[in-house]
């Protein structure tokens, strides 16, 4: 038993501690684009590239007023909003039609209203192509419709495109969090995400680490017609991330960049928020494939709880390693508590997220299962058409 702890502890020791050496050297080189070098105009000059801001919704009354708001106050001129009411039931579309016609939006901002979805579509994926085929700019920006933008985001972002020669620029978003549950599972998400993928390697065309958020996903528009549109994530439950993909494999320039509070929104309220919001998302991570979900579970209880585990009950020595796991783990929440509102001491609610990701992951999988697809916003997307059209 003392040999099984030791080569447990080991395994997970070298998997957090190798992760957070490379994250330690790689993530400074993540440029923050809320820096002062930033506040510049995007060349070329005069007037900057014409930029589209893509913004679906489907019965989003409650945001949409405050996210167009913003957008229409923007302190960079070449630019359009192009609005799309994706078969809202609520007031979506009313308020939409109001600023359109409201003082300062006319030939900024045009609204689209879409009755019927079309067979072989996902909702938002069609709402996106929609917007994409009347947009007039040389960058389309899709974002989504609770998002909140400071007037320089998108200057600063179309700055720092352009002098990188980038055809991809995502923008992280940051996270507006109320009470101890929201943070603790995003947190825990955002632990996940550093362990699981690599921002600082996005830039390198010798690797396959990718990046899409829907938050801010700012593509030229020669790399987004280079890929197929939108068209071809027509049945993409992870619309932002595989746009990151195929943008990454075919080749083109893709950066990922900092803001600080550029761009950001309350993405979940609660613990179950999130939880919920999850639900929808990641048996789709997971291809839609019950074996791959139980391997997932089991990989993420012993990387995540293996740790606290092996220093609660291993005996002597053979607490090290995990006592080395359980510093570099923590290591990620003191990183994470200087770009964000989670305390370091959050790490101690690491085990409870774990298990609340972990019923996720579950919940997710039988769900999905038992209704033979996804239901999202009222419309059910058939199990084989989600892995038929997946990238």
């Amino acid at each position: 038993m003392s040999l099984f702890h030791w080569i447990a502890g080991c395994v997970l020791a070298l998997a957090w501690v190798s992760r957070i050496v490379d994250a330690a050297i790689g993530m400074p080189g993540v440029t923050d684009i809320s820096q002062p070098e930033w506040k510049r105009d995007p060349q070329p000059a005069p007037g900057g590239p014409r930029v589209s801001i893509i913004v679906p919704a489907r019965n989003e009354q409650a945001d949409i007023a405050q996210t167009l708001t913003l957008l229409l106050e923007l302190d960079y001129d070449n630019y359009e909003v192009i609005a799309v009411d994706d078969r809202s039931t609520d007031g979506t579309g009313e308020i939409m039609d109001q600023f359109a016609g409201g003082w300062g939006a006319e030939g900024r901002l045009k609204v689209i209203h879409i009755s019927d979805l079309p067979a072989g579509w996902m909702g938002k994926t069609h709402a996106m192509w929609t917007a994409g085929r009347q947009a007039s700019g040389e960058w389309l920006l899709f974002t989504d419709a609770d998002v909140l933008f400071k007037p320089d985001s998108v200057r600063r972002a179309l700055a720092y495109g352009e002098s990188e020669k980038a055809d991809h620029v995502v923008l992280f978003p940051q996270m507006i969090m109320h009470g101890p549950g929201e943070r603790m599972m995003i947190a825990f998400f955002q632990t996940l995400f550093v362990f699981g993928h690599r921002p600082w390697k996005v830039a390198d065309p010798k690797t396959k680490d990718h990046m899409g958020v829907g938050a801010f996903n700012l593509v030229r528009r020669s790399a987004y017609e280079g890929v197929g549109t939108y068209q071809r994530l027509r049945m993409e439950v992870l619309d932002d991330m595989k746009l990151g993909k195929v943008v990454k494999q075919a080749g083109y320039a893709q950066r990922n960049v900092f803001g600080r509070d550029l761009v950001s929104l309350r993405w979940a309220r609660g613990a179950m928020g999130v939880v919920n919001n999850l639900t929808k998302n990641f048996f789709a991570v997971l291809s839609f494939q019950w074996w791959r979900t139980v391997i997932c579970c089991i990989g993420l209880g012993f990387l995540n709880l293996g740790p606290f585990l092996g220093v609660g009950f291993g005996h002597g020595w053979a607490r090290l390693p995990y006592g080395i796991a359980l510093l570099a783990m923590f290591s990620i929440y003191v990183g994470m508590s200087e770009r964000s509102d989670v305390p370091a001491y959050y790490f101690l609610l690491h085990p409870l997220s774990t298990v609340l990701f972990l019923y996720t992951l579950l919940w997710s999988m039988i769900l999905t299962l038992h209704q033979d697809g996804v239901v999202w916003r009222g419309t059910k997307y058939p199990l084989d058409e989600l892995r038929r059209g997946m990238v």
